[in-house]
This record gives structure tokens, sequence and C-alpha cells, in this order.
């Protein structure tokens, strides 16, 4: 029996196992002059007391070919070798993608018709590439950039999941800076919010009735308890009612002005109604009127009408009914002859 892969029938079977099986790899040791001559430069090395140099190993890969013949597996020719080496193992895989795998460094933008046809939502509305991506800093012109995915219909429109009923008045301004009419002002801001559109946003707020409302809310801004006292409003209204199973429920709401009280015995100068008193002094006149919610005070021009405007004004925006009218005065009082006089207002919060 021969060793060491050489030829023979028994060893080809046993490693080949016939014409069709995998081809055999064989090793070639290496002489035995080289082994002792390793051994020796080892033994150098320990007794010198120096590192070992890392070995060199160089192993050869031969194939039998499969037209050589069980026998001569280890005798092929140097030409049938060298095809071997040349010939590749196995075929390179290729690979089918259903869509082309492009760098993120050299990706093209696609490129979008000169006609774009959108879905707004179900609203359908068709204008030029150029007008979407007149403002840069904006929703739409980064939409159709080519950076984004964006998806489409049934009938290849681009599709937006926006209410589009004011995305008419989106467009007008975008084509020839056309403004809505007033009574759609506070919607078309709302969708200038939405799609990013500052010079739309810009000139809105310099019209009516987003600029008075820029003003109203400075006066408002005096009071930073307003937002709560008229949440507080509605869910005293709303419990009232159904503790009552009534149509509307009825409110107590004290609006002052100046902090300070005025009596009869006391008058204000230059029309004014603010009055020096030290600090000891003042907390003789602090106290809570017995009412529901309290409005004031504030440092301004607007007056106390002009605050129950506002409450009136904003719970309508609620979609809440809210009629107010003036009852009397706090009249409770507080030191020798000073009494509150502040206004006290019934409000009638209607619900159906």
């Amino acid at each position: 029996m021969q060793r060491n892969g050489s030829g023979g029938s028994n060893g080809s079977e046993s490693c080949g196992g016939g014409r069709g099986a995998r081809q055999a790899l064989s090793f070639s040791p290496l002489p035995a002059a080289a082994s002792s001559t390793t051994t020796t430069r080892v033994r150098r090395f320990v007794q010198e007391r120096r590192t070992l140099p890392l070995p060199r190993v160089m192993v050869v890969f031969s194939a039998a070919s499969d037209a050589e013949k069980p026998g001569d597996a280890m005798s092929s020719s140097d030409s049938a070798a060298e095809d071997d080496f040349r010939k590749p193992a196995s075929p390179a895989p290729s690979f089918a993608l259903s869509k082309p795998l492009r760098s993120s460094l050299n990706t093209p933008e696609p490129e979008f018709p000169e006609v774009i046809s959108l879905n707004i939502g179900g609203m359908y509305f068709t204008t030029r590439l150029s007008t979407l991506q007149r403002y840069e800093d904006t929703m739409l012109a980064a939409m159709f950039s080519g950076r984004h995915y964006i998806p489409r219909d049934a009938e290849g429109r681009y599709f937006i999941d926006r209410d589009g009923t004011y995305f008419a008045d989106i467009l007008n301004f975008l084509r020839e800076g056309e403004l809505p009419h007033r009574d759609r002002v506070r919607a078309v801001h709302r969708e200038a919010q939405f799609y990013s559109i500052g010079p739309l946003l810009e000139s809105l707020e310099d019209t009516q009735p987003l600029t008075g409302e820029k003003v109203r809310q400075a006066f408002l801004d005096l009071m930073p308890y307003y937002r709560d006292n008229l949440e507080r409003i509605v869910e005293i209204a709303k419990l009232r009612a159904m503790q009552k199973k009534a149509r509307f429920a009825k409110l107590k709401i004290c609006v002052y002005k100046e902090e300070m009280p005025i009596t009869p015995y006391e008058r204000p100068l230059f029309n004014s109604l603010r009055f020096e008193r030290s600090d000891s002094e003042a907390k003789l006149f602090e106290h809570h009127c017995e009412v529901d919610v309290s409005f004031g005070p504030w440092e301004a021009v607007a007056d106390v009408y002009d605050l129950l405007h506002c409450i009136v004004s904003d719970l309508a925006e609620r979609g809440i009914t809210a009629e107010q009218q003036c009852i009397g005065v706090c009249d409770k009082h507080l030191i020798n002859h000073y009494y509150c006089k502040r206004p006290i207002y019934e409000f009638k919060i209607t619900w159906w």
C-alpha cells in the first residue's frame, strides 16, 4: 500500500470514490534534510535565548483531473496542471435583482415630468414642476427634489395624504403670489404651516384677521393664566349642566383691571386708578371674591370690556355659546372705609 497519497487503486478509491467524486487534494511533505536543519536552528536559538522567527510554510495543492485514471492521480503532466490552475473550480454566482442597486454617493436623482399631476387627499390638481419648486425651503420643493420617495395612486398621480380643500390657495400663491379671501385666511395659514411655506406665512400674518389676532394675543399674554381660566369655565359649566340636567349653566366671573379697591371716599387723580401704599397696607386688601373664576389685574390700555369680548370669542371658537351681563360688584368690606368694588359678571353657557 502506498502512503502520502501516491497513486494506487486502493488509495484512489478510498479518497476519490470514482470519476464522479470530488477532486482529491494531495500535500507534498518537506524533505528529511530540511527537517533536521530546522531542528538544529531551533536548538541554537534556544541556547542563545533569542526569539524564534515565524516559520514559513508552503502548502502545494494539486487536483486530479476527471479525465485521469485512478492510478495516475499523482503523475499528471505540467500542461494539465496549468490548465486546472487557470480553470475556476466553480462558476461565479450571478445574482438577479428585481431592482438595480445604486450607490449612495452616485445615486442619480429621479427625473420628474414638467407637468405634475397631484392627488391631495382625493382631490386632483395639475401644475408645473417649477411651481412646486418655487421656494427651496418648503416641503413641496423637498418632496420633488428627487431625494425622497413619493407614493402614487392607481392613475400614477403623486399622492399627499392631506385634505386638499385649500390646496388651490397654496398653488395660487406659488404661481403668482395671490392671497386667499379673508374668510379662508386662518385655514390657509394652517396649510402653509404644514407645507412650511415661509413667504406665504409672512404674507398671511400681515393681513386680517391674523394681524388683529397678533395684537389681541399680545394683550392676553399679560395674563398667563388666561387659557387655564378658560378651560375652568368650560369644565364648571359642563359639570353644572350635567348635574341639573339643564340646557345651560350659569357662572359668576370677576373681571377687574386694577388691584386696589375704590370707594366713594377715595378719588383717583388724573384718571389713574393706581395708589401708592406700603406692602403691609397692600396685604390688607388682598382677598378672593366669591366667584367661580377671576381675571385680573393687568396693565394695558385695553379695559374690562375688551377682556370680556376675548372670553366670549374664544368660547365661540370652540362652539360654545356664551352670554354675559354685569350683576354688580363684590362690595366686600376690607378695612375701615375700604370695600372691594370689583365688577361681577354672570356668564350663561348654553350647551344646546
